[in-house]
């Protein structure tokens, strides 16, 4: 027999599980916006920081691999969060990033700057695994839409936060820049007085959840293989966009102001898709919103590469579009796929996803390196349609 309070939160959960809830989703979404801006605050203070501290380069790049290396532990809080309720984990997540995030300024040494990176990664794993299968309880059937709602925030932070950083610092300087923690401890109490009664789980099957990551890997396999390998394929391109575009620009043009609006340009263009994508996969199905996403995205890729003037840029617009608007479709294929173990499934997918990118991004460096970033750009774009029959092994419904 289940509990008082478990009864109680049966209530709660019945009146709500049919219906899209609006008002919970944007809170979630707009608390995944402020938790990402703090974490996108390393990459525009690294050139301060290694000032600060005499970093060489290799430290410097430690710095990154270390915040996202909690990202290995994301099963194994997807299977804590299917046996215990976590929301205050989620809520609790954007103080727990901003304050580490926010001292990095005045760290006094690399050990100290590397442990500050440290939590900030665990509480980042902390508050995206759990985070979308609340979205998805909150969505009932129409899932793809509340992960465009939530990745919209995430999509917006990357494109905000490095200008945030760069304003703090300019106003407080680097080792005065504390004070901007307070807004992600007002967000968590925000995100509180919201999420306070919303169960990460569902309490009518949660006792039935004692899957460990690797049997729900076993039971998901049929789909998490194709998505395995869609995302290195599609990570070829995720690569060339996100980590080297301004630096493709800057050799070609020699100017850093363009260099820095092509990324911008392409980031704005992220947002619309995965705001777009979601909904559209409602309506059309997964499937068909993948193929459409990743057959569009390798042909704009070429045609960026290989062309100049207005084609250029809105071929531009659209690569950013169509590759960024993939990631809402496929969460919310794992959640329908993974209802036994939501949380556990999306700590694999996530996992799967952060060795992808880690992986990929050094391989189209090494490629860059020995032939050329534009010949990467093209070769990038190859692997990308390589990905595409992978899709036709995902499920249907």
């Amino acid at each position: 027999m289940g509990s008082e309070t478990d009864i109680q939160e049966n209530k709660k959960t019945d009146g709500r599980s049919n219906r899209f809830q609006t008002g919970k989703i944007l809170a979630l979404s707009i608390g995944h916006f402020i938790h990402d801006v703090y974490s996108s605050f390393l990459s525009p203070l690294l050139p301060l920081l290694i000032d600060k501290l005499s970093l060489t380069l290799t430290q410097a790049g430690f710095l990154s691999t270390m915040m996202q290396l909690p990202a290995l532990l994301n099963p194994y809080i997807g299977v804590m969060a299917d046996r215990i309720s976590v929301r205050y984990f989620v809520i609790l997540a954007p103080a727990m990033t901003a304050v580490p995030m926010s001292l990095i300024g005045v760290a006094p040494s690399y050990g100290v700057l590397l442990l500050l990176l440290f939590i900030t990664g665990i509480s980042v794993s902390i508050f995206h695994v759990p985070s979308p299968v609340m979205i998805a309880q909150l969505s009932a059937a129409r899932k793809g839409r509340g992960m465009s709602f939530f990745m919209t925030g995430g999509e917006l932070a990357r494109t905000i936060g490095p200008l945030v950083a760069v304003a703090g610092v300019s106003l407080l300087g680097l080792e005065g820049f504390y004070p901007v923690m307070v807004f992600g401890l007002i967000s968590s109490g925000w995100l509180y007085l919201k999420l306070r009664d919303v169960p990460v789980n569902d309490v009518h099957t949660k006792r039935k959840r004692n899957l460990t990551a690797l049997q729900t890997w076993r039971k998901l396999r049929y789909i998490l293989w194709p998505l395995t390998a869609i995302l290195v394929f599609r990570g070829f391109m995720h690569a060339s966009m996100t980590a080297f575009l301004p630096t493709y620009i800057n050799q070609e043009t020699g100017n850093l102001w363009l260099a820095g609006m092509a990324l911008t340009l392409f980031e704005i263009a992220g947002v619309a898709g995965v705001l777009t994508a979601g909904s559209m996969s409602d309506l059309f199905g997964r499937r068909k919103t993948l193929l459409v996403s990743l057959v569009g995205a390798p042909i704009c890729l070429f045609v960026f590469v290989l062309t100049g003037g207005w084609f250029r840029i809105v071929a531009l617009l659209v690569t950013g579009f169509t590759l960024l608007s993939t990631t809402p479709v496929m969460l919310a294929l794992v959640q329908e796929h993974g209802r036994q173990a939501p949380a556990a499934a999306n700590g694999l997918f996530m996992m799967i996803s952060f060795i992808a990118r880690s992986a990929v991004v050094v391989v189209v460096g090494f490629i860059a390196d020995r032939i050329g970033l534009q010949a990467a750009y093209l070769i990038s774009a190859a692997m990308g349609l390589i990905g595409i029959p992978f899709i036709f092994l995902l499920p249907k419904k």
